[in-house]
């Protein structure tokens, strides 16, 4: 598996190649420039913020309906992002 490419094995087994990047640099060397560049491109991406990534979470987050105080599950960037992008 190479280039996030998926497999189906004959057991029925879905196995995903995610391909995932740590970009880390000094301030000032487009990184936030490339990633908005990756997007326009890319067929499915979410973005998000430090703030936005904390407060649902990158997975998932359980909040509570203030009016039926129903609890309920709510999807967070790598979710929303699933086989595409997510900054």
């Amino acid at each position: 598996m190479m280039f996030g490419q998926f497999e189906n094995l004959a057991n029925g087994t879905h196995l995903r190649g995610d391909i995932n990047i740590l970009m880390v640099g000094d301030p000032s060397t487009a990184k936030s420039q490339l990633l908005r560049s990756a997007m326009t491109i890319a067929p499915l991406a979410v973005s998000t913020t430090g703030k936005g990534s904390s407060g649902v979470g990158l997975t998932a987050a359980v909040t509570s309906d203030p009016e039926t105080r129903e609890r309920r599950l709510e999807a967070g960037a790598m979710v929303l992002a699933d086989r595409g992008l997510a900054c």
